[in-house]
């Protein structure tokens, strides 16, 4: 008998087995696939450091500007994705001294739910029947490929298939500008390959400030990346892509295929319907403590269908757990940071003001170049960045923070708790920052917000 089950070993469900293991609770963890699920052996990880090397090429590249002569950049692709490897493999074998240090049984296997005994729910794996006293659903997802003719599956990449390349392409078409569609651009594009992304919307990166994901976009013009805005691709034909812009049809041809306009939850084939657990399309529905519409069973991670992010399904199993354990713990969003990690980032926390706007919230914002920073114009020659600020505008809590410019996926996990705590303009005039930092432009934008 356990007192947790969870199937899934990604963000969410390995994070809850921790929390879970080390708080006495005995706990087993199904996965067919390795430990760390998508994000840390597809996604999240791999992506990071591969966008590491290109940021290195880059920073080579532009070396003279800050007084060091390299005479000829080059790379070795096999090394960097050898690199991508061995980073993955390590954090893996972490995860899985964490499961032996904290008791947590890891089945390496196919799970299922398959029935209940008494209040008690079965588990198959293994050709084995696991009891569980609560059961945590946390299975991800996986790239959406749409129906699109002529679109042949073996033909084109995803997010898994372009990181097994062993040769950069001359030539890729990314379709989806979203935040996968852009790293993957930026990679390619610092390795030399011709990038073309296109969009269905009328700007990439849907739902990031606007201003800000064209600032982005326009950076990458001038790196040599085409953008195709406002583009449905309606037919592929071997390397050539087949799409409709404002009703007038174009197509280009590349060397390799890269599909990235979405993910979707992956529920089938786990026995949900043995139980009645409830869908909503082919996500499952939960509430704040992430409770599903069957008792003691709980769902966390992309299999809910929203709010897809790693860090997120790591806080959802965090809530699972300390729901099982009777501390009371609730999902809030209003604070869930996401980060694209290009060159430069994009960075971002709470609403912009065009969300506000929509849901009626008065607010005011004010916009600051990221020069005024003495430390980002001593590490970015020649650059610069924005950080946008949105806070209410009758008590100035801070409800958003938007930045373009690096290293800002470091800078956003101090607006994380401001956004999260509400805390407002004059929290944040009255603490010291380090000096000189990037970070400190959250209380130089603070104060602009008087003038």
């Amino acid at each position: 008998m356990y007192d947790l089950g969870i199937i899934g070993a990604g963000p969410a469900g390995y994070v809850a087995a921790e929390r879970a293991g080390a708080a006495g609770l005995k706990v087993v963890l199904f996965d067919e696939r390795k430990l760390g699920g998508v994000c840390l052996n597809e996604g999240c990880i791999p992506t990071k450091t591969i966008l590491y090397s290109a940021k290195m090429i880059d920073n080579a590249k532009e070396a003279a500007k800050y007084g060091v002569l390299i005479d000829q950049v080059s790379f070795d692709f096999s090394k960097i994705m050898q690199r991508k490897n061995k980073v993955v493999t390590k954090l893996v074998a972490g995860i899985a001294a964490a499961m032996k240090r904290f008791g947590v049984d890891f089945i390496n296997s196919r799970a299922k739910i398959s029935g209940k005994k008494d209040q008690n729910i079965i588990i198959s794996a293994d050709n084995k029947e696991f009891l569980c006293k609560n059961i945590l659903i946390s299975t991800g997802s996986e790239s959406f490929i749409p129906p699109i003719k002529g679109l042949e599956r073996e033909k084109i990449l995803t997010n898994r298939e372009i990181l097994e390349l062993e040769v950069v392409p001359k030539s890729l078409i990314i379709i989806g500008g979203g935040v996968i569609g852009m790293e993957f651009g930026s990679f390619f594009n610092s390795l030399g390959t011709q990038v073309s992304i296109i969009e269905m919307m009328d700007e990439i990166l849907p739902g990031i400030d606007r201003e800000l994901s064209s600032m982005l976009r326009k950076e990458y013009e001038k790196k040599g990346i085409t953008f195709y805005l406002n583009s449905k691709v309606v037919e592929i034909q071997n390397e050539k892509i087949i799409f409709e812009k404002e009703g007038i049809s174009q197509n280009i041809e590349a060397e390799k295929i890269l599909m990235s306009v979405g993910r979707r939850p992956i529920t089938k084939d786990l026995g949900l319907e043995v139980l009645g657990i409830e869908l909503d399309r082919n996500a499952i529905k939960i509430d704040a403590q992430c409770r599903t519409n069957i008792p003691n069973v709980y769902a966390a991670g992309d299999v809910k269908g929203f709010a897809m992010l790693a860090h997120t399904a790591s806080r959802e199993g965090e809530v699972v757990v300390n729901n099982i354990m009777g501390i009371k713990d609730k999902m809030t969003y209003h604070a869930n940071p996401g980060v694209v990690y290009t060159n430069p980032e994009l960075s971002s926390v709470g609403i912009t003001e065009d969300e506000a706007k929509k849901k009626g919230i008065e607010v005011i914002a004010a916009t600051f170049p990221m020069a005024f920073s003495g430390r980002f114009v001593a590490e970015n020659e020649g650059k610069n960045g924005v950080i946008k600020m949105v806070v209410g505008k009758k008590y100035h809590e801070i409800l958003g923070v938007h930045i373009l410019g690096n290293p800002s996926s470091e800078i956003i996990s101090a607006a994380t708790i401001a956004v999260e705590m509400q805390l407002r303009l004059d929290d944040i005039k009255t603490t010291i920052f380090p000096h000189p930092t990037v970070g400190e432009l959250l209380k130089e934008i603070a104060y602009s917000f008087s003038h």
